[in-house]
């Protein structure tokens, strides 16, 4: 499988937190060619702020490896990590990150900084972005049009209420 491939693995995972309101964030994590981590966005689901998508697969992948270190794989994630994620990626000490598209308000792995490649930690991941990058932008862009399009409609509704007491 090429990179696409993968990250299309990723955003099927986007879909499953789209599909259950969550922020659609999804991400994988690859060893010797097969998927050994899957997670998806469940912060609201488990009310935990540590429940993103690739703290999720990163659990998976040292479960399915026995081992905390996940030297020899590659994560693939939609939206590029935020300050936490870089953080575990480099504890995990996985190979390479590859994400969709860039986070403007939380990306640290190239958009605010980059901690995954700074020479003062221990360990420092190859980043690649821009895959699938229009895919991984529009699942994001049309969840929250949908939320702010109900929001505006319960406020509609609200005000129609409120106008016919």
């Amino acid at each position: 499988m090429n990179g696409e491939q993968w990250m299309l693995e990723a955003l099927a995972e986007a879909k499953k937190a789209e599909a259950i309101g969550e922020v659609p964030i999804g991400a994988i994590i690859v060893y010797q060619g097969k998927v050994i981590g899957r997670g998806y966005n469940l912060r609201e689901t488990n009310q935990d702020p540590l429940a993103h998508a690739e703290m999720m697969a990163i659990k998976q992948a040292a479960v399915s490896l026995g081992s905390w270190r996940l030297n020899d794989c590659d994560l693939y994630v939609t939206l590029e990590p935020c300050p936490m994620c870089a953080g575990a990626i480099i504890q995990a000490r996985i190979r390479t990150v590859i994400y969709g598209t860039e986070d403007p308000k939380a990306g640290c792995a190239g958009t605010l900084m980059n901690l995954l490649t700074e020479e003062r930690f221990n360990h420092q991941s190859e980043v690649i972005s821009g895959i699938l990058k229009e895919e991984c932008s529009s699942i994001l862009t049309e969840f929250f049009q949908r939320i702010r399009n109900q929001k505006k409609e319960q406020k509609r509704r609200k005000r129609e209420l409120e106008a016919n007491k």
